[in-house]
C-alpha cells in the first residue's frame, strides 16, 4: 500500500511539473489604486499597489538586505511637476524570516501582497507614471519568475472638499483614473481602480496568520535576549552590590513583613516602569514602522557600530559613562519620602547610579530592538527590567536567601570586561552592514572573520588570565568556571579559522557577510578560473579572444554570459551547448547550483562536456541604446540585459520561470527536453549524459 502511494504521488508530483513548465507562469497579478477619490492641491495620497499571488507561491518585498540574493520588488517613478514623493514604497504586512540558504533575514508576501508610496498633490492634472519588477518562488515547483510592468495614473480633476462633493455622478467619474488604456500587455495584469480611504484603513490595519506568527517569534526573541541581558546586567558592579543594601531598607523602613513586601513589588513595578517607558520614546520618536527601515540606512548602522564600540571601550575599563550627579542627588532625595512616591524615586535612584554599567547594555538591546522595527523596543525594555526587577522583589519577599548570594569581588569587573568584548563583537556587524550598503568592500567576510578572532582569542586569554585589564584584581589562582570558559571561548575561535579560507561556518553565518562578499569568493588559494577542457593542440585567434570572455561561475564552473559568444565557441571546441535561465535572485537557482551542481559526476559533466550560458534574467545593466528594442511576443520595451534574455527564454521556449535549463546542438536544436528545478543528483546527471550521448560530433 505504502508502494502504491508513493508511486502515485511522484506521478502526481511529475505531472504538475510538466503542466507547470509548458506554460508562461503569472503566480502574481497586481492592481494600482489610489487611496482618496478626490483631493486637493497639497493634500497627501497614497499609491496603493497590491498582489494576488498563487498559493504555493511568494513575492519578495524591499524591506531586507539587497544583497543576500532574493530580488526585492523595486519601483521606479517618472519624475512629473504634478505630484512628489514621500519617502519610498513601503511594505505593508510583508513576512520576515530566516533563510538558511541566503544566511540572513528575508522578507516576502504570501497570497496577497501591499505596497504603498505616499505622494503630495502639487498641481492637476496628475499624472503618475512608472515601472515596477518583483520576483516570485515557488517552494513546490522551485521555480522562480521575474515579473515587470508599467503603471500609469492620471486624475482629471480635483474635486474640491467643500460644497463641490453635491455634483453630479457624471461629474464624478470624471475624476476617476485613467489606466490600462495605453498600458502594453505583459507578464503581468495591471488594473487601476479607485479606492474608498474607509477601505483602506481596514487593509491597513488588516494581519495574515504566516506575518503575525513571524512577528510573535521576533517578538519573542528580542524578549528572551532582553531578559538574559537583564539578568546579565545584575551581575555587573553597579547592581549587586545593591540588591542586599536595597532589600535590607525596605525590611528595616516597613513596619510589618507585609508592608516591606508590598513595598518591593511597588519598587519592581516602578523599575519595569521607568525602563518600559524609555523604550516608549525610542518607539515615539523614530516612529514604529520606519524603526526597520533605519535599520537599512547606513548612516544608522554607521551611528550604532560608534555607539557600541564606546560602550565596549567602557565596559573594558578606559571610562565610565556617567549620568550627572545632580540628577542622582535629587532622586535620592526623593527616595526619602516614603510610600509610592519613595518607592518610585528610589527605583529611579537605581537606574541613574547603575547606569554606566546597565547603559552599555541597554544601548546595545535598543540598537537590537530598533532592527527589528515595530514595538520591539518596548518589549525588549520590558524584558531587560523585568529580569532586573525580579531579584530585588524576591529577595525582599524572602531575606532569607540573601545569605546564599556569593560576596562581591573582582568577579563583578571580570562579568564587565566579557560583556565589553561581546559588545565590540557586534559592533562590527553593524559597520559590516553599512559597508554592504554601499558596497565598498572595505569590510569583506575575511576581513570581518578576522577581526572576530582576535577579539574572541583576546578574550579567552583574558579569561584564562594572560591578560589584565584596568580594574581587575589579582587572581591567586585560576577558577574553575574561568577556565571552562576560556576554553569554550578558544575552541570557539579555532573553530572560525578556516573560515578565513572560505570555510561556510554556518554557526555564525547570521554575522559575516556573505560568501561571495570577499577577497577570495572561491576560497584563499583557489583560482579564480578555472579554464574549460579543451584540446592540447594550438588554438585559434578567434578561440582564444572568446575564451577570455569566461567567467567563474557555480561550482568554479567556467561560463559565458553571451549566447551568440557561447554557441560560437561551442562550434569551436566542438561541444553542446547549455544554457542556465537563472537569476542573481533566484533562491531555487542557489539551491541547484550548491546541491546538485556539487556533485561530482554533474560537476564533471558539466565541466568536460558542455559550454555553459549563465544568462541572468534579472541583471539590471542597461543595454546600448542602438541594441535597445521592442518585444514581439510581450510588448514591451527591453531595455536591460536581463530583459532581453527574459524576452529571449519567453519567445523561444515559451516559458518565463527560473531555473530552467536547456541543451542544444549547433542548429539551436533540443538535444532533450528542458529541465526546470530538479533536486534528485541520480535523475538530472542522467539527464546531462543522455543530452551528451545525443549530440553528433
Amino acid at each position: 500500500m505504502k508502494n502504491k502511494f508513493t508511486f502515485f504521488t511522484a506521478l502526481l508530483l511529475t505531472i504538475v511539473s510538466i503542466v507547470a513548465t509548458a506554460q508562461i507562469q503569472e503566480p502574481a497579478k497586481w492592481t494600482v489604486e489610489l487611496s482618496k477619490k478626490e483631493a486637493a492641491v497639497g493634500d497627501k495620497v497614497d499609491i496603493i499597489f497590491k498582489g494576488q499571488i498563487e498559493k504555493t507561491w511568494h513575492t519578495y518585498s524591499n524591506d531586507f538586505d539587497a544583497e543576500l540574493g532574493p530580488l526585492l520588488i523595486t519601483f521606479d517613478f517618472e519624475e512629473h511637476a504634478s505630484y512628489e514623493r514621500v519617502g519610498d514604497v513601503k511594505p505593508i504586512n510583508s513576512i520576515k524570516k530566516y533563510d538558511d540558504l541566503w544566511e540572513g533575514e528575508v522578507s516576502y508576501f504570501q497570497d496577497k501582497a501591499e505596497m504603498r508610496q505616499t505622494i503630495v498633490v502639487k498641481e492637476l492634472p496628475l499624472q503618475v507614471k512608472g515601472t515596477f519588477e518583483f520576483q516570485s518562488c515557488s517552494d513546490e515547483t522551485g521555480m522562480c519568475v521575474q515579473g515587470d510592468d508599467e503603471f500609469d495614473l492620471s486624475m482629471k480633476g480635483i474635486i474640491a472638499k467643500t460644497a463641490e462633493k453635491l455634483s453630479t455622478k457624471a461629474d464624478a467619474s470624471e475624476q476617476s483614473m485613467v489606466a490600462k488604456a495605453d498600458v502594453p500587455k505583459s507578464i503581468t495584469t495591471i488594473s487601476v481602480k479607485e479606492v474608498d480611504e474607509t477601505e483602506v484603513t481596514t487593509v491597513e490595519t488588516s494581519s495574515e496568520t504566516a506575518e503575525g506568527e513571524e512577528e510573535e517569534k521576533s517578538y519573542w526573541s528580542i524578549f528572551l535576549l532582553s531578559f538574559v541581558g537583564g539578568l546579565a546586567a545584575l551581575l555587573t558592579p553597579c547592581v549587586f552590590p545593591m540588591i542586599p543594601m536595597t532589600v535590607s531598607f525596605f525590611t528595616k523602613q516597613s513596619t510589618s513583613k507585609a508592608a516591606g513586601i508590598r513595598n518591593a513589588i511597588q519598587y519592581g513595578i516602578f523599575i519595569i516602569l521607568i525602563y518600559v517607558i524609555l523604550g516608549w520614546l525610542v518607539v515615539l520618536l523614530f516612529g514604529a514602522d520606519s524603526l526597520n527601515a533605519l535599520s537599512t540606512n547606513h548612516w544608522f548602522n554607521l551611528a550604532f557600530f560608534v555607539l557600541l564600540v564606546v560602550f565596549a571601550i567602557s565596559f573594558l575599563g578606559a571610562f565610565e559613562i556617567v549620568l550627572p550627579s545632580s540628577w542622582v542627588n535629587k532622586a535620592d532625595s526623593g527616595a526619602d519620602k516614603g510610600g509610592i512616591i519613595g518607592s518610585f524615586f528610589m527605583a529611579l535612584t537605581l537606574a541613574l547610579v547603575s547606569f554606566s554599567c546597565t547603559g552599555p547594555i541597554v544601548g546595545s538591546l535598543l540598537v537590537t530592538a530598533a532592527s527589528e522595527g515595530g514595538m520591539a523596543p518596548l518589549i525588549g525594555m520590558f524584558g531587560f527590567s523585568l529580569a532586573l526587577a525580579l531579584p530585588f522583589t524576591l529577595f525582599a519577599m524572602f531575606p532569607g536567601y540573601l545569605n546564599s548570594l556569593p560576596k562581591s569581588g573582582g568577579w563583578l569587573n571580570s562579568v564587565k570586561v566579557v560583556l565589553g568584548f561581546l559588545e565590540l563583537a557586534l559592533a562590527f556587524k553593524f559597520l559590516s552592514n553599512a559597508d554592504l550598503v554601499l558596497d565598498l568592500h572595505l569590510l569583506e567576510r575575511e576581513v570581518f572573520i578576522a577581526i572576530w578572532i582576535a577579539i574572541f582569542g583576546a578574550l579567552g586569554f583574558y579569561l584564562l588570565g594572560k591578560i589584565r585589564l584596568p580594574h581587575d584584581s589579582p587572581m591567586e589562582y585560576l577558577p574553575v568556571s574561568r577556565l571552562i570558559m576560556g576554553l569554550f571561548v578558544l575552541s570557539f575561535t579555532i573553530y572560525m579559522i578556516p573560515g578565513l579560507w572560505g570555510a561556510p561556518l554556518k554557526l555564525i553565518s547570521a554575522f559575516p557577510p556573505p560568501m561571495e562578499y570577499a577577497e577570495s569568493p572561491e576560497g584563499v588559494g583557489n583560482r579564480a578560473r578555472q579554464a574549460i577542457n579543451v584540446s592540447s593542440v594550438p588554438i585559434s585567434e578567434k578561440q582564444r579572444k572568446l575564451e577570455e570572455k569566461l567567467h567563474v561561475g557555480p561550482q568554479g564552473l567556467s561560463v559565458f554570459h553571451d549566447y551568440d559568444e557561447a554557441l560560437e565557441y561551442a562550434k569551436l571546441v566542438n561541444k553542446p551547448l547549455f544554457l542556465d535561465f537563472t537569476g542573481k535572485a533566484c533562491v531555487n537557482c542557489r539551491q541547484m547550483e550548491i546541491n546538485v551542481w556539487s556533485d561530482p559526476n554533474v560537476n564533471s559533466l558539466l565541466k568536460n562536456d558542455y559550454v555553459i550560458v549563465a544568462l541572468y534574467v534579472d541583471s539590471r545593466i542597461d543595454l546600448p541604446k542602438e541594441e535597445q528594442f521592442v518585444s514581439e511576443t510581450t510588448g514591451k520595451k527591453i531595455r536591460t540585459v536581463g530583459n532581453k534574455w527574459s524576452d529571449f527564454q519567453i519567445s523561444r521556449y515559451k516559458i518565463n520561470s527560473q531555473p530552467y535549463y536547456v541543451i542544444v546542438d549547433h542548429n539551436e536544436e533540443n538535444l532533450i527536453k528542458p529541465k526546470a528545478f530538479e533536486r534528485d543528483v541520480k535523475k538530472y546527471g542522467d539527464w546531462l549524459q543522455q543530452g551528451k550521448d545525443n549530440f553528433k560530433k
